[in-house]
């Protein structure tokens, strides 16, 4: 069955889904109209293909534990020099990002595997381009701001055109968490890890 490149995110929806990846078409990032706007759950990751069952049994149980919750974006930063990377912050949801993501790389899961970096939520605008287009992308987009429930995250398999595409998508099975006030935990409003 050989093997396929797998990556779990929540997508950003629409009309903010496509400004963005317009946006960062724009900045001049060719890899823009193959990557979905989304906040990363799990990076790309190489997986045996026998094991997608299993993979979407633990991810629709990870879904089934979770709840909806307020996401905001506001800003953005950069992981700059150490990744060359623009991003618009994720300034409300961050916690229930960090605990979905552990979610489904849990080590007893089919999809167990460590970061090559703390593991911080956001949504690329610009990524591997020009200094000067970076800095372009962070002084636009510094004062974006969006908000919606996040509801779930999907499965996507990258191609081998190199494009992300939607394999599954997987709800939160609990009750709507109301809006939090900025920077409150949400993590207590979450089942235990």
């Amino acid at each position: 069955m050989g093997t396929v490149t797998l990556g779990v995110s929540i997508a950003v929806p629409e009309p903010h889904g496509s400004l963005l990846q317009e946006r960062r078409a724009g900045f001049g990032d060719p890899a823009a109209h193959g990557i979905p706007t989304h906040v990363t759950l799990l990076p790309p990751t190489e997986v045996d293909a026998a094991a997608l069952p299993a993979i979407e049994l633990h991810l629709a149980e990870v879904a089934a534990a979770g709840r909806p919750f307020p996401m905001r974006l506001s800003g953005t930063g950069t992981f700059r020099p150490v990744s060359p990377v623009v991003f618009v912050q994720v300034v409300e949801g961050a916690d229930a990002c960090t605990w979905l993501q552990k979610q489904v790389r849990d080590a007893s899961g089919p999809i167990a595997r460590e970061l090559q970096f703390p593991y911080h939520p956001h949504v690329t605008v610009a990524h591997g381009i020009d200094d000067e287009a970076m800095d372009r992308a962070y002084e636009e987009l510094s004062d974006y701001e969006a908000s919606w429930p996040c509801t779930g995250y999907a499965l996507y398999e990258q191609g081998a055109d190199s494009v992300w595409r939607k394999l599954r998508e997987f709800s939160f099975g609990g009750p709507t968490i109301p809006p939090q006030s900025a920077g409150r935990d949400v993590r207590g409003s979450l089942p235990a890890c």
